[in-house]
């Protein structure tokens, strides 16, 4: 069935002739866009979607998130708003909670956030293991996970767990987790920080992962700087996210790459960490993509309209930087051409705006401004 979307405002495409038209509209016909124009041109479909005026976006591409867990670390939080200083440690808590938890427990919210993050117009979205760091617990996670998006990543590398021997756990996760995993994810990372993996700990397990046809992410300068960025660099991984902490090696590194720089603000917020310098990568010429990095100790938020106004607000880039860095650039994040877009030839993940312009996320932070959502995807 194809469907119009007419009396289009304005309309964002990211089309490289013509990124935003007045006065549009589009054909969506077997889940995919099948034309794009102006409304006094709009072909006859089986259905009509008068979006009145509205501002219409790609739907947004979420490319870092950690929604496979149990809990929540609501007082660890109210301490940090107290003065206590963030640190990795608290993820053992999770992971607690975690192996505690029934898989219908996680799935359930799992599938609750996933579905709070889709109201919010974000219509793709990766997820990680990472909270139950024993063979049985992660790959529980990631057929979770797998159920609810095909951007899955295995994230075994997230802390050495409480009583383990540290050599002795990552043979664990470059063999038989890896193993158990690797059928059901797209993606292995890796949280090289301090408190969690050292760089040379990382590179072992991500080739690991790379040897068994995996992509490459990784978690690094969320604490401080390190030798993290470069390796991500060197590994080609299609992101290094947080990038809080960068030199300007780093910085010189990742624009002459193919890794995308993915922002976190939703983490910045919640731990009074500084923000990333968006606008020092930007005018460097990197790629940089905002995600949620939704989890429940250090970001527990699944709204990227929120990241964007803090992008905006906090990290020096325009409202157009940002919906393209939470669209076109997660995208490139997951290495996908058919998403975070409205060319011809996209997937058609269609979100009307209540409000006349993307301008509104950060003019307007905090008041829903998703009319509705269309997407083939279930």
């Amino acid at each position: 069935m194809s469907v119009v979307v007419d009396n289009i405002g304005l309309l964002v495409t990211h089309d490289a002739e013509r990124p935003e038209r007045r006065g549009a509209a589009l054909v969506i016909d077997s889940g995919r866009i099948a034309w794009v124009g102006d409304s006094s041109d709009a072909p006859a479909a089986d259905e009509k979607v008068d979006a009145g005026g509205r501002c219409v976006i790609p739907g947004f591409v979420d490319s870092h998130s950690h929604v496979i867990f149990a809990g929540d670390r609501a007082e660890e939080f109210d301490a940090r708003m107290g003065g206590r200083a963030y640190e990795a440690g608290g993820i053992r808590r999770t992971v607690g909670l975690t192996r505690g938890a029934t898989d219908d427990q996680l799935q359930d919210n799992a599938a609750r956030l996933v579905a709070e993050a889709r109201a919010q117009g974000t219509t793709t979205m990766e997820t990680k293991s990472g909270y139950g760091l024993t063979v049985a617990d992660e790959l529980r996670s990631v057929r979770v996970a797998a159920s609810l998006t095909d951007e899955v990543t295995f994230l075994g590398a997230h802390v050495i767990p409480e009583g383990s021997d540290r050599d002795d756990y990552i043979d664990l996760v470059v063999g038989e987790m890896l193993e158990a995993c690797a059928p059901h994810v797209r993606w292995i990372d890796v949280f090289c920080e301090t408190g969690a993996f050292t760089v040379d700990e990382s590179r072992h397990i991500l080739n690991a992962g790379i040897a068994r046809g995996l992509g490459a992410r990784v978690h690094a300068g969320q604490l401080g700087e390190s030798g993290a960025v470069l390796l991500a660099v060197e590994l080609s991984a299609a992101s290094v996210d947080h990038c809080t902490f960068l030199s300007e090696g780093d910085v010189e590194a990742l624009a002459g790459s193919s890794t995308v720089a993915t922002l976190l603000p939703g983490a910045e917020f919640s731990t009074r960490q500084p923000y990333s310098d968006a606008r020092r990568l930007l005018d460097a010429g990197v790629t940089v993509a905002l995600a949620s990095d939704c989890n429940p100790g250090s970001s527990f938020t699944t709204s990227l309209p929120f990241c964007i106004a803090l992008a905006v607000r906090e990290m020096g880039m325009t409202p157009a930087e940002a919906l393209r860095a939470a669209t076109l650039s997660g995208a490139r994040a997951l290495r996908r051409a058919d998403i975070g877009h409205l060319s011809v030839g996209a997937q058609a993940d269609v979100v009307i705006l209540d409000a006349p312009s993307y301008v509104h996320f950060a003019y307007r932070p905090g008041v829903p401004l998703i009319h509705r959502v269309l997407t083939p995807r279930p």
